[in-house]
């Protein structure tokens, strides 16, 4: 367990600063943001599931990984429009938006992963 997590830390950071530099050489500069973060980790986490379970789980968990994105651009398209039509607390309005996320997320691997 404990060498598990060493492994996935040490990849894990690999990989994160590999798509950090990369982010630091394009232009504007946020994009290094967009690329450290869940780009680097999900690749992490597929190379650990390659040597440990095999492709079998790798396709499994790249497709709840795209179901999860697929969620996320619903709850940032709701998240936005809410945001601009009504004034109730930003807190209020992504809580909401994030079981909208969890909704979609969940129902996208009822259907495809599940059956």
């Amino acid at each position: 367990m404990i060498g598990e997590l060493a492994i996935r830390f040490v990849i894990g950071g690999l990989i994160v600063s590999v798509f950090s530099i990369v982010g630091g050489l394009l232009e504007p500069k946020r994009f290094a943001g967009i690329f450290g973060a869940a780009p680097s980790v999900a690749l992490a986490t597929l190379a650990l599931t390659a040597v440990q379970r095999g492709s079998h789980a790798v396709a499994e968990q790249g497709h709840t990984m795209v179901f999860g994105a697929v969620a996320m651009i619903a709850y940032c398209a709701l998240l936005s429009q809410t945001l601009r039509r009504f004034r109730l607390p930003a807190w209020l309005e992504a809580g909401a938006a994030w079981i909208v996320w969890l909704a979609i997320a969940f129902a996208l691997w009822a259907l495809f992963v599940r059956a």
